[in-house]
């Protein structure tokens, strides 16, 4: 029999790559219909409030009458303060009229933000059109969400997803398997405490629907080129090479110049922008700086935004705005307000006398110093989930949350140790409303919003419509690098004295140490950064996620960023520690 020849051979070989390569195409699996949701997807939601706009005031022989947003409600009036209240807590007025009747100045404080589970009062002016009308804008805080979703391919042929979120940092760190079946899409995390995302996806009209359990709501994503997706990229569309322009002088007290005009090295600059403009959208912590403002010689010389921010939109300064606190508290003692740093604070709250629980001799000791500087000895850490004192404690069940924070017992003696304490310093807000009888988002608006030219602010308010002192007032990010040029012009602003030159030199010397890298003043942090052979002394006003405003004196130099890297402050703590000597300090000459 003769041997099989070589045509046969490359016949079979043919048939058999033939066959294997349609058995192939059989038994490969079809593509996971989690595929279908491949891609980048947003959702911005405003969440209220609904009343906001044109208000009028107008006075009538028989009463006074206030229109907004569709309501018509009666004004109370009594002597020169002037009140409106909308049915539903749909928002209240707090003003006062001037003694002219020109103007009627004021807080329009808004219903409860779900963002946050704060209320705010935000300043209101309204002046007189005519006879007996007043007419003003109410602009609130915007309740403001926006959630991107970025869902991928995995190597192992599994789809994930990671999601991004500037205004809260919702889906920090976390990464969710994806899984659909028919029109229902659930997003369950690989890791950690957090909660599964149900919903629907709409496949015909490319419409993905998410409820987001913290606030029970549905949230309607579509799908987004980065034109459309101006939360999650730096900048959108992508500017290419960074190019350095000088900030825009405004009406809000601000002199600009060039980074050369002060001393300034434009490159290193440069290329912190370019870095944080080069940022890609990643699962894995990254900075994510919203804004960055550099002042020097009391000039703007650098202002850029990110990831959806702009100049007037205000920002959380979370804990930063515990430096209110001590400002307040600086201007009350410049006033004469019958206190000093060392006056006992239990005998600063008459209203409580004989009602204080675990009094001893120890919590008789603790002074207004004690409460600015965190060692008040009583049992409050915020860094212990368990403690009584712990922020996350004052919630709306708490009536009168300086009561609470005056009844925890004492741990320890005042002033031996420090402890990270939010209520320490809501305390001092006690402390100034008993001792100025004032409300304090008047006080604040007469004495620091006003001589500060403070364009646009919102104060966050206690159950009892008392001003929070703990943090988190939302402000333009040029309003609030003013609170760093106040202290290192040594209390004035464009010449005007707002604060005592002594008042800041006494707040922001050692008072108390935090750690072995921090120290602390009145509500003021304290470091020294090393930038080659030389050493500089740094304090700053510092908040939860990167709200950093930092001062130089031996540079005439101040310093703000903020950004959402919430409960993360081994990435946000890299601001001061590496971007601010790294391509900041080196970027100024001294002798300039």
């Amino acid at each position: 029999m003769r041997a099989l020849g070589p045509p046969f051979v490359t016949a079979w070989l043919i048939l058999w790559a033939t066959l294997g390569s349609a058995h192939a195409a059989a038994v490969v699996p079809p593509a996971p219909l989690e595929e279908k949701l491949v891609g980048v997807w947003g959702s911005e939601r405003v969440l209220g409030p609904e009343v906001r706009g044109e208000l009028t005031l107008v006075r009538s022989a028989n009463a006074w009458r206030a229109r907004i947003a569709g309501y018509e409600v009666q004004a109370r009036v009594e002597g020169k303060k002037v009140s409106i209240l909308l049915p539903g807590g749909q928002g209240e007025l707090r003003g006062t009229l001037a003694e002219d009747g020109q103007r009627i100045t004021g807080h329009w404080i808004q219903p409860r933000v779900l963002m946050s589970g704060m209320t705010f009062a935000t300043p209101v002016v309204l002046r007189a059109l005519q006879p007996g009308v007043w007419r003003g804008d109410v602009s609130p805080l915007e309740d403001r969400f926006s959630l991107y979703l970025v869902v991928e391919k995995q190597p192992d042929g599994s789809v994930g997803a990671f999601i991004r979120n500037p205004e809260r940092n919702f889906g920090n760190r976390v990464l969710f398997r994806v899984s659909l079946q028919d029109t229902a899409v659930r997003l369950t995390p690989t890791s950690g405490r957090a909660q599964p995302l149900e919903g629907t996806f709409d496949a015909a009209a490319q419409r993905l629907a998410l409820r987001y359990p913290p606030f029970d709501l549905m949230f309607d994503f579509t799908r987004r080129e980065r034109t459309q997706a101006v939360g999650l990229h730096p900048r959108s569309p992508a500017s290419g090479p960074y190019v350095y322009q000088a900030p825009i002088a405004e009406d809000d007290g601000w002199s600009t110049a060039s980074l050369t005009d002060v001393g300034m090295d434009v490159q290193p600059l440069r290329k912190l922008v370019q870095g944080i403009l080069d940022q890609t959208p990643s699962p894995q912590p990254a900075p994510a700086i919203q804004g960055l403002l550099i002042a020097r010689h009391g000039k703007l010389v650098l202002e850029e935004y990110f990831h959806g921010f702009d100049k007037e939109r205000p920002h959380d300064l979370r804990s930063a705005a515990k430096t209110y606190a001590s400002v307040l508290v600086g201007i009350a003692l410049d006033q004469g307000a019958p206190f000093t740093v060392d006056t006992p604070i239990v005998s600063l709250f008459p209203e409580y006398a004989g009602k204080i629980s675990n009094l001893d001799a120890r919590k008789r000791a603790l002074t207004v110093a004690h409460l600015m500087t965190m060692s008040t000895g009583l049992a409050c850490d915020d860094d212990d989930p368990e403690s009584p004192g712990n922020e996350d404690r004052l919630e709306d069940s708490v009536p009168d949350w300086y009561k609470y924070t005056l009844d925890l017992p004492m741990v320890r003696e005042p002033g031996k140790q420090a402890v990270y304490c939010s209520a320490n310093i809501n305390l001092l807000g006690g402390v100034l409303r008993n001792s100025t009888r004032s409300w304090l988002p008047e006080f604040f608006e007469k004495h620091l919003a006003t001589p500060l030219q403070l364009r646009k602010y919102h104060l966050d308010l206690m159950p009892s419509g008392e001003l929070y002192l703990g943090g988190g007032i939302y402000m333009r990010p040029r309003d609030a690098l003013k609170l760093g040029q106040l202290y290192l012009s040594g209390g004035t602003w464009n010449g005007r004295r707002v604060v005592s030159q002594r008042w800041v030199e006494r707040s922001t010397a050692l008072h108390a140490t935090m750690n072995a890298k921090q120290t602390y003043g009145y509500t003021w942090w304290r470091h020294e950064l090393r930038v080659g052979d030389r050493v500089y002394s740094q304090y700053e006003a510092s908040g939860n996620g990167g709200q950093l405003i930092m001062v130089v004196p031996e540079l005439d130099l101040v310093v703000m960023f903020t950004a959402g890297n919430y409960n993360h402050v081994a990435l946000w703590r890299k601001f001061r520690e590496e971007l601010l000597p790294q391509y900041i300090l080196s970027a100024v000459t001294p002798s300039k």
